[in-house]
């Protein structure tokens, strides 16, 4: 459901405006495929016009809003594109905008592939945090999740259920079947911007040796040293520390929380990934899309109907 939900005569998850930034700010670095160097600037934009990307080194200078309409699959990333406007990677910089409440913004990239910085979406949180929030004169728009929703199989799902008490919480669940120095493990939270920033944000991107190797002998990411990211082996991370115990839940968390920021409103209800990634997460986030502007249209069309009684 779309809206502010009433519990017992009670709002259950108090609405909000939309938000945009009050300053630019910028962040840049290289991109973890490609090794090319991008700068990201991100600008203040008007109500209802949600997050657009701009590519600012094409001659055209397109446009790509960021809605999962516009993703395509890829291998361990989430992509958009838009004509020529195509952008590789956007789940890092999508949850730090989902999480801080930014709801319209102009990202102007000069590259196809966002900066990886040091794998994890502090440094553009640290950034928006700093540019600051305006409330803008415009409801957000919500999807209250009523009823339980599945995609996948027994062997990796993502679950929307709906909330306890008007919360937004996003978990996932880490197994994995072969011989891996990666421990079972998980994480999850009730999303809030102060607590994103200190349990989430900083949860890097996670490679096993084995990957690491297999990925460099193919002459992909050459320049990614083991301080970039965390590369695993058989005794921990290798030339590295981890942050939290459980570093790798957590950042399957983070990309999770960015994924479903594609379908475009804030999401009210549980959100838990088994063993899913980005395809799982992008179908459903299309889902969730779905749901939201069929939503749309019957209170549309509830509202046409009492303004013709009336």
């Amino acid at each position: 459901m779309l809206g502010l939900p009433e519990q017992g005569g009670r709002s259950v998850n108090p609405s909000r405006n939309e938000h945009t930034i009050a300053v630019s700010c910028e962040v840049s670095g290289r991109g973890y495929w490609s090794g090319r160097e991008v700068r990201v600037i991100v600008h203040p934009a008007s109500l209802g016009s949600g997050v657009r990307l701009i590519r600012s080194d094409l001659p055209s200078i397109p446009v790509c809003e960021a809605l999962v309409s516009r993703r395509y699959d890829a291998s361990l990333r989430t992509n958009l594109a838009n004509g020529e406007a195509k952008f590789q990677m956007v789940e890092h910089l999508m949850a730090a905008l989902y999480a801080l409440e930014i709801d319209n913004c102009i990202c102007e990239i000069d590259a196809e592939e966002m900066p990886s910085l040091d794998g994890s979406s502090f440094g553009f949180v640290e950034q928006l945090g700093n540019a600051g929030l305006i409330v803008q004169a415009a409801p957000r728009k919500q999807l209250v999740i009523r009823d339980r929703c599945r995609i996948g199989t027994m062997d990796g799902w993502v679950e929307a259920v709906p909330s306890r008490a008007g919360e937004s919480y996003f978990e996932y669940q880490l197994s994995f079947d072969d011989q891996t120095p990666i421990a079972p493990q998980a994480f999850g939270l009730e999303l809030t911007p102060d607590r994103f920033v200190r349990e989430v944000a900083s949860a890097r991107t996670f490679v096993t040796k084995a990957q690491a190797d297999q990925i460099r002998e193919a002459g992909l990411a050459s320049h990614v040293t083991n301080q970039d990211l965390l590369v695993i082996g058989p005794d921990g991370p290798v030339d590295n520390k981890y942050r939290f115990r459980n570093e790798c839940a957590r950042h399957k968390t983070l990309d999770l929380i960015g994924d479903l920021a594609l379908a475009g409103v804030d999401l009210i209800g549980r959100f838990t990934s088994f063993r899913g990634g980005h395809n799982l997460n992008g179908q459903m986030a299309s889902q969730l899309a779905d749901m939201a502007a069929q939503e749309c249209h019957v209170s549309q069309s509830a509202f046409e109907s009492q303004r013709k009684a009336a």
